[in-house]
């Protein structure tokens, strides 16, 4: 055997890999299990004395008890109509041929990684009280346009936002039907319609249980939208919101408490998901792939105008905001003509948010990418106890919304000895901590598929078990790698829960400052900066297309 100072080289990488497991479970627990211990701390710890008074503070008022099934209302309907919207998306995309359906999946991505709060901006500004549609209707039609404000609003909003997330996760996996299956039932007389309730919605069920966990977290955590749309509906992300940060004084320890109940029903949301997910779950391999068919007749024509409604609809508050950014503006009211006056102020003013954005989000990223290929090199290669605590840990902040995330690390490190809150470093943790679980996934699916034998082959030629892993698994992981990053970046700078509770002054980004400017009412600047993101998620959707070479994105 190969030895090294008088090691054996296999000890050594097996050590290796020990101390990396240790690594990561060390990291965890500092920047995660800490945090959370100091928040259910903070929520039973009065004045030295264990209690429950913030809780029973909590349940006893009608109007707090109310924001939960509020939230819980917003995201099952958010969950059913992404679902009912998303579905015959995904179906007439992967099944049939749709005119032009590069640029429709393009689109559909960029309805998806925008900020939802920019989405919330626009329809005020289109239906609001005083929007461009709603007095158009209204001089045109004498009809008055319902308000925008409130649970229909939210709802507009966050559904027109997240069914892209069950129309991309449906495409991978309609991609995995082998395409035998549906010839075999059409050869038996079973029509179309049939065949997607009795055959492919049930062979993507696990697909579709995922994307209903994931589009029910987004928006259950989402902050921005009910604050900006909601008025007078009170979601639960903004009483966490408001506990720390009211103007008329805060209370730490309620909000604490409401943090804690934030994760307890977040929790039982993922077990029972969980449950549902393990009596469905089985895999599939296509040895013949779906083949797009091309639809002809009514039934062509009434598919490409449903995707293309639907998809123009969601797009359509961001091609105003693009609209509206090069619209002259007098103080905060926009006046006739254009010209590019916001965007000289955005990039004049604020300097700090441009470079902030790229500088925190990259070494985010960076952070994230290495992170997760250690992860799941360490899931699926190395099993152990170490491996099944480390894949348990790392999913946590999957259930956890953001401002729960923000308000931890905020109670865990605002005084020494280590010492992040108003630190770009807090904002990093933050970031990696709430996106390292999409990157995590994608790397732990990819290396699932690589066989254990090129690593075998490589060793036996006499390549250590860490060169191995650096030239050969690393490279062959390269897809599910690029294809977790893509979404955390997008995701990374258009991150606001988390975000608005540990920035300050130097550390404010884009998007901080696209919520700062709508808050403020200044839709002149706002506009140019959320045009700027759009801009940066185009310009990342397309390296990530020419890196991989893939021409499509699915989950």
């Amino acid at each position: 055997m190969t030895t090294l100072n008088g090691v054996p080289a296999a000890k050594k990488n097996t050590d290796v890999w020990k101390l990396v497991g240790l690594g990561v479970i060390a990291l965890y627990a500092l920047f995660l299990i800490f945090p959370l211990y100091t928040l259910l701390k903070q929520a039973v710890i009065v004045d030295g004395h264990f209690s429950l008074s913030a809780f029973r503070s909590f349940f006893s008022k009608k109007y707090y008890v109310d924001t939960i099934f509020n939230s819980l209302k917003v995201s099952i309907s958010t969950t059913a109509v992404t679902l009912v919207v998303g579905i015959p998306l995904a179906y007439f995309y992967q099944m049939y041929e749709i005119r032009g359906k590069s640029v429709l999946q393009i689109l559909i991505i960029l309805c998806s990684m925008s900020a939802p709060f920019i989405g919330a901006y626009s329809w005020i500004v289109l239906l609001g009280r005083n929007g461009i549609i709603s007095n158009v209707i209204s001089r045109v039609f004498g009809i008055q346009v319902g308000s925008i404000y409130g649970f229909k609003g939210i709802l507009l909003v966050l559904s027109l936002q997240l069914f892209p997330l069950v129309f991309l996760y449906l495409c991978g996996a309609l991609k995995n039907i082998d395409n035998s299956l549906l010839e075999a039932a059409e050869n038996m007389g079973c029509s179309k319609v049939k065949r997607l309730f009795t055959i492919v919605i049930p062979l993507c069920m696990p697909t579709i249980i995922a994307a209903t966990l994931l589009v029910f977290m987004r928006a259950f955590a989402d902050f921005g939208t009910p604050l900006l749309i909601g008025e007078g509906y009170q979601t639960f992300p903004v009483v966490i919101y408001n506990s720390y940060f009211a103007e008329t004084g805060s209370d730490h320890t309620f909000g604490a408490a409401v943090s804690v109940i934030a994760i307890l029903i977040t929790g039982a949301i993922f077990l029972i998901q969980n449950y549902i997910n393990n009596r469905h779950r089985f895999t599939m391999n296509a040895l013949h792939s779906i083949e797009r068919k091309q639809a002809h007749g009514v039934k062509n024509v009434l598919m490409n105008i449903y995707c293309w409604f639907v998809v123009l609809l969601s797009f359509m508050p961001q091609v105003y905001v693009i609209y509206s950014s090069f619209q002259k503006t007098s103080g905060k009211l926009f006046v006739e003509g254009y010209s590019l006056e916001s965007y000289k102020f955005a990039f004049s003013h604020l300097k700090r948010a441009i470079p902030n954005t790229f500088v925190i989000g990259l070494a985010a990223l960076l952070v994230v990418i290495v992170l997760a290929i250690l992860i799941a090199y360490l899931v699926v290669r190395r099993r152990s106890a170490t491996s099944r605590v480390i894949d348990t840990v790392s999913m946590i902040p999957y259930i956890i919304p953001g401002s729960v995330v923000g308000i931890a690390l905020i109670l865990a490190f605002n005084k020494g000895p280590i010492m992040l809150t108003g630190t770009a470093a807090i904002m990093i943790v933050a970031l990696v901590i709430r996106r390292i679980p999409y990157t995590i996934r994608s790397s732990v699916a990819v290396l699932q598929q690589i066989p254990m034998s090129i690593e075998e082959a490589s060793i036996s030629l006499g390549a250590s078990k860490l060169k191995t892993f650096f030239s050969i698994t690393v490279p062959m992981m390269g897809n599910g790698i690029m294809s977790g990053a893509i979404l955390s970046w997008v995701t990374i700078i258009t991150e606001l829960s988390t975000a608005i509770i540990l920035y300050n002054l130097k550390t404010v980004t884009l998007t901080l400052a696209v919520y700062t400017y709508v808050s403020r009412g200044n839709y002149g600047i706002a506009p140019a900066y959320a045009t700027i993101l759009t801009v940066t998620t185009i310009l990342s959707l397309l390296i990530y297309m020419k890196a991989t070479g893939n021409k499509e994105v699915a989950l």
